[in-house]
């Protein structure tokens, strides 16, 4: 099993920057890649960008250019980095670490104001 928590999430105007992190902690060394997804009201779930063990990324193309995501193995953590948000980019973001099966932290909510 794999605990996931979530951090950095808040309001911010349109343009504007924030940095989401999340700590993993239990059976880390069987994680196969871990990722970001985001989920705004009445919407589906959906990828925002993916990074594997060996740090190759990838990302949604609404994201592009503006996301990136990176990680510290010595803290097991995974950060997104998000520049020029806009308000479409408001929703609960998700950490998501894949072993044999998903494991889901709880989400933090971003909100871009325009």
């Amino acid at each position: 099993q794999v605990q996931l928590v979530e951090s950095g999430g808040g309001l911010v105007q349109a343009g504007g920057s924030l940095r989401l992190s999340c700590a993993a902690s239990g059976s880390i060394f069987s994680i196969n890649y871990m990722g970001w997804y985001r989920q705004a009201p009445g919407k589906q779930r959906e990828l925002v960008a993916t990074i594997t063990s060996g740090g190759s990324t990838n990302y949604a193309d609404s994201v592009k250019g503006r996301f990136t995501i990176s990680r510290d193995n010595a803290k097991s953590t995974v950060y997104l980095q998000m520049n020029s948000l806009k308000p479409e980019d408001t929703a609960v973001y998700y950490c998501k670490a894949v072993t044999n099966w998903s494991n889901w932290g709880q989400g933090t909510q971003v909100t871009v104001s325009s």
